[in-house]
């Protein structure tokens, strides 16, 4: 069934989940404690916060970013901009560890040369959710989306072009990464609500760092 794609999970196993989509097992799981240790200077800057959708409805995912750009959204819209709005200042360098590691995925799965000019940092505390959305705030969709999931395992909703098609159910662990581009650059993508749970690196949430070329 889809729900069971990625239930064996051998050492550094990689599948394909949609036409330029690659789910790498484990990929990052090497790195964890220097990623750890880099999310957690960037966040000592940029602490998390709730952002609000312009509805006005407070985000259940706590957000941070860093490189030359960070995806924001209020009242005025969904956008991307060089400056935190809760300090003015210019959000924290992209951190090397974090360029190479997207970099290395993105060419795993045939996007070489990747250069992201933004990471979202996400913490997802148990009840935490993303629904299904596009990434069309970029301007070059010719680059791909990479994504890091740290800590507490989710469940990835990865569907089609619009908003209403069927979506694949797909497990994520601790050190998992996707990769997508190419004709699913802009297919709708979200998360179902994040179990109960503890991490014995993480604790008690999932961090999800979201690289993209954003300028």
């Amino acid at each position: 069934m889809q729900r069971d794609l990625f239930e064996h999970r051998p050492e550094h196993a990689r599948r394909a989940f949609a036409p330029g989509a690659l789910w790498l097992g484990g990929f990052a799981r090497e790195r964890e404690h220097q990623l750890l240790a880099t999310i957690a200077a960037v966040v000592a800057t940029t602490p998390f916060r709730q952002m609000s959708t312009p509805g006005g409805r407070r985000m259940s995912v706590a957000m941070s970013n860093c490189g030359a750009f960070g995806w924001v959204t209020d009242a005025r819209g969904y956008r991307y901009q060089p400056d935190d709005p809760l300090s003015g200042r210019p959000w924290p360098p992209m951190p090397g560890e974090f360029a190479a590691l997207a970099a290395r995925a993105a060419a795993e799965a045939g996007h070489a040369n990747f250069e992201p000019d933004a990471c979202l940092v996400n913490r997802y505390e148990p009840g935490a959710r993303m629904t299904l959305h596009q990434d069309v705030d970029e301007r070059d969709f010719t680059q791909p989306i990479v994504s890091v999931s740290l800590g507490l395992p989710a469940v990835f909703l990865f569907g089609g072009a619009q908003r209403g098609d069927k979506a694949q159910r797909l497990p994520l662990v601790h050190g998992d990464v996707l990769v997508w581009g190419g004709p699913s650059r802009r297919c709708f993508h979200g998360v179902l609500p994040v179990k109960e749970g503890v991490h014995p690196l993480f604790g008690r949430c999932r961090i999800n760092l979201t690289f993209r070329r954003a300028g």
